[in-house]
């Protein structure tokens, strides 16, 4: 079976397992969208959306994170982890929004990963959601679950993502990664996965090598 093939089959199935492929990260514009995204980085999701809903109170418009200071970001996202670093790039993010992009959150991951502390995750997170436009977003969940399907070799996230592209409907590709999330929290664990519970193991290479076959582990052992 090509990748290809596997990739397609592999959309079907989780589309029947999750027909609600939705961020769980919760905004209502680009701009908290590209916020709550940078605050989810070694953070998760469930507690990014409690820090949020005040963070945003206090800052509802780009101008406004521009007129406060990093040290006043910080005090809103303390329990997020990382916090000086993520409010420094919030800060910086935001008045180079305003000031280079005329206040427009940017529609491809080249720009968005001009601004600071946006990698291509984030970046193709943004394009996929807002901007509807074909993205793969390579988190921790995609990667080890491309890996173990056999849609991938690699454990590098640019890598994967490309190799990614290579195979899946650009159209299905941003909620394709979606749904990875859901599964890798559902079932796809890294140390015990439930393959017996899974959708896809009837073309899992993972499961068809007994387990032996998995980048993740591969890597470990050089």
């Amino acid at each position: 079976m090509t990748r290809q093939e596997t990739a397609l089959l592999a959309v079907e199935a989780l589309k029947k397992e999750y027909p609600g492929a939705v961020c769980s990260l919760t905004y209502q514009d680009p701009l908290q969208l590209l916020i709550a995204t940078r605050l989810a980085a070694q953070c998760t999701d469930a507690r990014v959306n409690m820090v949020t809903p005040s963070l945003f109170e206090r800052f509802p418009t780009l101008d406004s994170f521009c007129e406060g200071t990093q040290e006043e970001i910080e005090g809103y996202i303390r329990s997020c982890g990382l916090f000086k670093t993520k409010a420094r790039d919030i800060y910086a993010m935001c008045c180079m929004l305003r000031d280079e992009f005329g206040g427009i959150v940017p529609d491809t991951v080249e720009e968005l990963t001009r601004l600071p502390g946006i990698g291509r995750k984030t970046a193709n997170l943004v394009v996929g959601d807002i901007y509807h436009k074909p993205a793969v977003v390579t988190d921790t969940h995609c990667i080890r679950i491309s890996g173990r399907l056999g849609l991938t070799d690699s454990t590098n996230p640019l890598k994967v993502e490309n190799d990614l592209r290579a195979v899946l409907p650009p159209e299905e590709s941003n909620d394709f990664c979606h749904r990875l999330v859901l599964h890798g929290r559902a079932v796809c664990d890294s140390r015990k996965p439930k393959c017996e519970d899974c959708c896809m193991q009837s073309f899992c290479r993972y499961v068809l090598s007994g387990g032996t076959i998995d980048p993740k582990n591969a890597k470990k052992k050089k």
